[in-house]
């Protein structure tokens, strides 16, 4: 078992990293910006090193300055939680060669799966269906070509991309090479990348995603799926498991394949496989390469903690679960909450005047805030996670509304407002699974229009 390890990251994340360690009695650095001195994991952890001020590049993403933090403390191990640098094939290379453990999958997997043009590639010889797209990179040149082959509507999308950046709707030939120029652009200032691909635009899919842990050795099993339906401009809002009205045969013929793959490569670590799904078929997007924000609703519906898992397959412990092992129970759900103005979305950092946490039966909230805590303005707005889970999806619905009503957090905006009084009400959701585009074209719009009735009167 690894002896201490050094968390690379802030947070919720950073909090739930410490609680993992601390149950399998391994030693903790924390470490942390000038501007997050007062995050309540360094409350807990064994030693804590600032690395420099409030900006990412000069703290999160300063990787001699994480280097420098674990050789002063003595860690053995580094865990990079999600974002900042936990899919860096570089910082996971120079983790390595500077003789520390790096948490998560090799280098020259989060290098394969970071680009989505080669991680598509890898996916078609694995088995795993794909959206019917290029097979190579895009440009001026080949564009009309490849778009002859596809056919309208299609997406152009950067291949080093994430977050929705970098990517062009076409609808018709004449707008073909103006988009694809502008999604270089874009590429190449959000991600240094100017590398486009495309592929067929699917009018109405949802988001499913599988879950998988593999030790790195040709084991590899899947915790099942989970829907990420729920998306604002491409961010995630809500998630549950497992993925509802789901076909069982294309859910057990995608897990398979999924599991294959990761047999194939070889992979190690946590990964999750992300879908669009239309039509009782599934597409494969791309793979994330860490432990996903959203992975506590696997948890409550398969009792596996995935973050005990991922440090247990790096210390060389191997995978002790088999596929047998693993078991859905009931229906969980996930609300993201975050500090920001629930109708015009805009981030609302500031201090916290009183907090109090919902608890009660299948209940979980993963936070690291608390009364008097202040919100600094350089971070994701994300500040918890509240998942309910029941003996189905009606009753994780209906916790997760008592929760919410419950959930006091005075101070600053927050997104509490557009779970409880929006989305949770909401016939149509409460009912069956919604489409990616449903909570923008649909749910925000029937705001935007109370909203401006409310201005009016």
């Amino acid at each position: 078992m690894l002896q201490k390890v050094l968390i690379a990251n802030r947070g919720e994340i950073a909090l739930r990293i410490t609680r993992a360690c601390k149950a399998l009695g391994i030693k903790t650095v924390g470490v942390y910006s000038s501007a997050d001195k007062d995050l309540m994991h360094l409350r807990f952890v064994d030693e804590a090193v600032c690395i420099g001020p409030g900006t990412t590049s000069e703290s999160y993403l300063n990787i001699p300055a994480l280097l420098t933090a674990a050789e002063v403390t003595g860690a053995d191990a580094i865990h990079p939680g999600y974002g900042f640098l936990s899919e860096n094939a570089e910082f996971a290379e120079m983790v390595e060669t500077s003789g520390y453990i790096f948490i998560g999958p090799r280098p020259e997997h989060i290098r394969l799966m970071g680009n989505k043009v080669s991680a598509i590639t890898a996916m078609r010889k694995a088995g795993v269906p794909t959206v019917p797209g290029s097979q190579h990179a895009v440009t001026p040149a080949n564009a009309k070509e490849e778009a002859a082959k596809i056919g309208f509507p299609l997406i152009v999308k950067a291949a080093s991309g994430g977050g929705g950046r970098g990517m062009r709707i076409v609808e018709r030939i004449d707008t073909l090479l103006e988009s694809v120029q502008a999604a270089q652009r874009d590429a190449e200032m959000w991600f240094g990348d100017d590398t486009v691909y495309m592929e067929r635009f699917l009018q109405k899919p949802r988001h499913v995603e599988v879950q998988i842990l593999a030790d790195g050795q040709g084991h590899a099993i899947h915790l099942y799926d989970r829907d990420c339906s729920l998306q604002r401009r491409h961010q995630k809002v809500l998630e549950e498991a497992p993925a509802p009205d789901l076909p069982e045969q294309a859910r057990a013929d995608i897990l398979e394949a999924c599991v294959h793959a990761c047999k194939l490569m070889q992979y190690r670590g946590a990964g999750t496989f992300e879908f669009l799904f239309e039509d009782g078929e599934f597409f494969f997007i791309e793979m994330n390469t860490r432990v996903q924000v959203e992975h506590p609703v696997t948890e409550m519906v398969t009792g596996v903690d995935i973050i005990e898992q991922q440090i247990r397959i790096a210390s060389g412990l191997g995978l002790t679960l088999n596929q047998e092992d693993i078991e859905v129970r009931g229906h969980a759900i996930e609300c993201r909450i975050n500090a920001e103005d629930p109708t015009t979305f805009l981030p609302s950092p500031g201090r916290i005047e009183h907090f109090y946490a919902p608890g009660g039966a299948g209940i979980r909230l993963d936070s690291h805030i608390y009364s008097g805590y202040s919100i600094p303005p350089y971070y994701d707005s994300m500040i918890a996670k509240l998942i309910a889970h029941g003996k189905d999806r009606n009753t994780a619905i209906a916790r997760m509304r008592q929760a919410l009503d419950e959930m006091i957090l005075t101070g600053v905006k927050t997104n509490i407002p557009l779970h409880k009084d929006l989305i949770l009400q909401d016939k149509d959701f409460c009912e069956t699974a919604m489409d990616i585009h449903y909570l923008e074209t649909h749910l925000l719009k029937q705001l935007e229009g109370a909203t401006e009735e409310k201005k009016s009167a």
